[in-house]
């Protein structure tokens, strides 16, 4: 028996001490649970500003790790059910964690939108996990369960209404407020630069199936248009999370054995509204996009915005803030002239207090939750579909059939 259910990684971290919290407020019975981190003192400190709300963790066990440090990723992954960490760049930081989760036969899940990582992991260490029977799950936060989900739930609406799955799903965003994360924008900045330097990274981001080794099918990368969905009723841009998502609901169908499919398609967007407001935002949008990839692109303008202008990773909004966010998105799913829909909307801010209960509640899954007999560098949706948008309704974020 392992010493602990569930170690947060990187509990001394802005989303990682959310993280740490989201269990807390939301206590699953009987966990048995420690935070992780580089620093003891700096874990005490987190430790008691966590008690000064949740009396409770006073009594959390404290365990130092450093990702450079590979015995120390060895010992926390020896000694759990599951870690889930919030330590990224993960192209950068990640790789010692998942070697020895997979070593130790231990599950993993993290909230990386990295997508190029993501292929090295499943080049590595897919066949390995398979092997030793634990689940790497990546993309664990608002990139990109609400996505992956809303699609899992509209296709089981589907076949249960149709008795067939739906041929094409779009999904747009809809209302939504919350703060840019700067990890994510350390991220992507991350990404440009690789791709900078090594144009097969290139050849990577613009391949729709990177996340299925071998895969095809009718995708194409993703759109840069302003463009008039019928189906939603409203202008879209294009979606800077899209990147990631989609690829994300590819390798979830192709885990689940393409149960929708081989001609089934997948496509996202970002919803702007009606009419000519609509369309004026979307542009709108769309040259802001533009702006941002010039600026994350070019290191020496980076320097200049990254801190005064965007956030530094480890930088976050207030507790204010993070609570009065919120989102919501839309997916929509065709077969022969039907459609079907889905509502995904969440409480808190999208980056920071729903992204740590989306990571909280799929480490807390993997550890308690009956799951099927799934392993390998996995997706959300394809090991914990059936489980995880229950769990997720009782922390505020809500998957609701809307209509047929």
């Amino acid at each position: 028996m392992r010493d602990f259910d569930l170690i947060v990684f990187g509990a001394t971290g802005f989303t990682g001490r959310l993280v740490a919290e989201a269990i807390l407020e939301f206590p699953e019975p009987g966990l048995r649970w420690a935070i992780a981190g580089r620093s003891q003192k700096k874990l005490e400190d987190v430790r008691s500003a966590l008690a000064e709300r949740f009396p409770e963790a006073q009594d959390l066990p404290l365990l130092v790790a450093d990702v450079t440090k590979p015995e120390t990723m060895d010992d926390l992954a020896c000694r759990a059910r599951v870690v889930c960490t919030t330590v990224g760049p993960f192209t950068v930081l990640g790789g010692a964690l998942v070697q020895a989760c997979v070593r130790h036969g231990t599950d993993y899940c993290d909230i990386t939108g990295e997508v190029g990582w993501m292929r090295s992991v499943i080049d590595a260490h897919h066949n390995e996990a398979v092997d030793k029977k634990c689940r790497v799950v990546h993309a664990a936060g608002f990139d990109s369960i609400p996505f992956d989900l809303g699609v899992v739930v509209a296709q089981k609406a589907a076949v249960a209404k149709w008795g067939a799955p739906a041929e094409r799903i779009r999904t747009v965003t809809g209302r939504m407020s919350g703060a840019l994360s700067g990890g994510t924008l350390a991220s992507m900045a991350l990404i440009m630069d690789s791709a900078r330097r090594d144009r097969s990274v290139l050849r990577q981001l613009a391949n729709p199936y990177v996340l299925v080794p071998g895969g095809s099918g009718p995708d194409r990368n993703d759109s840069r248009r302003v463009e008039h969905w019928p189906e939603h009723k409203v202008w879209t841009a294009p979606f800077i999370m899209a990147g990631c998502n989609t690829r994300i609901v590819r390798r979830t169908h192709a885990l689940l054995g393409m149960p929708w499919g081989d001609a089934f398609s997948y496509t996202e967007a970002m919803g702007t509204g009606r009419g000519v407001r609509g369309w004026i935002r979307a542009q709108g949008i769309r040259m802001g996009i533009a702006v941002m990839v010039v600026v994350l692109a070019t290191p020496w303008i980076r320097r200049l915005v990254v801190g005064p202008i965007l956030p530094k990773p480890g930088q976050g909004p207030s507790k204010e803030s993070r609570e009065s966010g919120h989102f919501a998105l839309h997916v929509v799913g065709h077969r022969a002239g039907e459609t079907i829909a889905v509502d995904v909307k969440g409480n808190g801010d999208p980056g920071y207090l729903a992204t740590s209960r989306m990571l909280a509640q799929t480490a807390v899954s993997l550890a308690v939750d009956e799951l099927p007999p799934t392993f390998g560098v996995l997706t959300p949706g394809s090991c914990l579909g059936d489980v995880l948008p229950d769990r997720l309704g009782r922390v505020g974020i809500r998957f609701s059939v809307r209509s047929s």
